[in-house]
């Protein structure tokens, strides 16, 4: 079918799109329970969308549209905690993280519904290891134009999500010493990694998605599982390379220090992409992947190598201005604390060092997103 028209949305409005885990609380494994948990939450209002995902052991919550930090935080906090209480009503435990540390992926079962099943079908058992969990942001675009001028310009701090979000350090029980792995498991998929280097919808529209729907590869941009892509229907840029934060109160952060840094780029504060800014694309996104807030990344422009610590902090202090503006500039102190005391991927290891189990990890997993972050300030 052909692609939709570019939406016209609010410059900036902001969404947020998060995978959950759920747990059973009597072994701590993934437990095959989205469809009594989607029951019993349809009985009545929820703040905002819940939805299936691929594999059973997991749902999707989504906000609304907002402009800044304190709605956001104040819905996700009302979303958690209906979600807790339907939890506890159905023996489940609910939290965040990029990946479950020990469940096995063969013992997935595929939601009953068309798409999924279709996926299912095209990649085999790479389906039932997306049982993964990630936080996606959406940021509104004035115009698709707009909207491929922020995705390639956002190229260089996509390891500044990857590292801030990292929570996912173990698979199938075992620590992967990658701070995410979690998108070990995206880069499997062929349509997977980074958008084309176009600039003008117009040329997204006819010289790339035409042909690619003629080839019978895609249908619509779900196809497409890029680091950051276009949406359409929405108006929208979509961040998705984000593990799923331990709280709704680092999610609200992250959203917003991303908004912050949409509005600073559409002020034209750096030069403007270029297809060569890609060259160090993989290399950076390795290095966030592999050791987080330790790494080190290679400036597209200049070919500096920098900490990925020191870029972080380098850009908070630039999009201050803009952060005020926005008045997240609460969130960007969440940020800041995160770069300080270092990522959830670091708590979830100390947790297994000092309870001694992949189990007590997820038991402190549970609690953590019970109760939130103490570092992010909350309304």
């Amino acid at each position: 079918m052909p692609l939709e028209p570019f939406k016209t949305s609010q410059a900036l409005s902001l969404g947020v799109e998060l995978e959950l885990q759920l747990v059973s609380l009597s072994d701590f494994d993934l437990a095959a329970a989205s469809p009594d948990m989607l029951e019993l939450l349809a009985r009545k209002p929820f703040p905002g969308s819940v939805t299936p995902e691929v594999t059973e052991s997991m749902i999707e919550i989504a906000t609304g549209i907002h402009t800044g930090y304190e709605t956001l935080l104040a819905q996700l906090i009302e979303m958690r905690d209906a979600l807790v209480r339907a939890g506890d009503r159905l023996n489940l435990g609910i939290c965040g993280g990029g990946t479950h540390p020990f469940q096995l992926w063969s013992e997935r079962r595929i939601f009953k519904r068309p798409r999924f099943r279709e996926v299912s079908m095209l990649y085999g058992y790479l389906t039932k290891q997306f049982t993964i969990f990630g936080q996606h942001v959406h940021v509104g675009c004035t115009s698709g134009d707009e909207a491929l001028f922020l995705l390639h310009a956002l190229n260089r701090y996509v390891p500044h999500f990857i590292a801030l979000s990292a929570s996912s350090p173990f698979v199938q029980g075992n620590d992967t010493l990658f701070e995410s792995a979690r998108l070990n498991s995206v880069f499997a998929f062929p349509l997977s990694g980074r958008a084309p280097f176009l600039l003008r919808w117009e040329d997204f529209e006819h010289q790339y998605f035409s042909k690619m729907e003629h080839t019978g590869v895609v249908r619509s941009m779900k196809d497409f599982y890029w680091d950051i892509r276009p949406k359409p229907e929405y108006g929208t840029i979509e961040l998705r390379v984000c593990d799923t934060p331990l709280s709704v109160e680092h999610a609200a952060a992250l959203a917003c220090y991303f908004q912050s840094i949409c509005k600073y780029l559409l002020e034209h504060n750096e030069p403007d992409p270029a297809e060569d800014d890609y060259l160090v694309y993989n290399y950076n996104r390795f290095q966030a992947c592999r050791f987080g807030l330790d790494g080190t990344v290679v400036h597209p422009k200049s070919y500096e190598q920098i900490p990925l610590r020191e870029d972080i902090l380098t850009t908070l202090r630039r999009v201050q201005p803009q952060a005020d503006f926005l008045r997240c500039d609460a969130a960007l102190e969440c940020i800041r604390q995160t770069v300080e005391k270092g990522s959830d991927a670091g708590y979830l290891r100390r947790e297994y060092q000092e309870r001694g189990s992949v189990e007590g990890m997820v038991d402190s997993a549970l609690q953590f997103f019970r109760g939130g972050k103490p570092s992010c300030p909350v309304f």
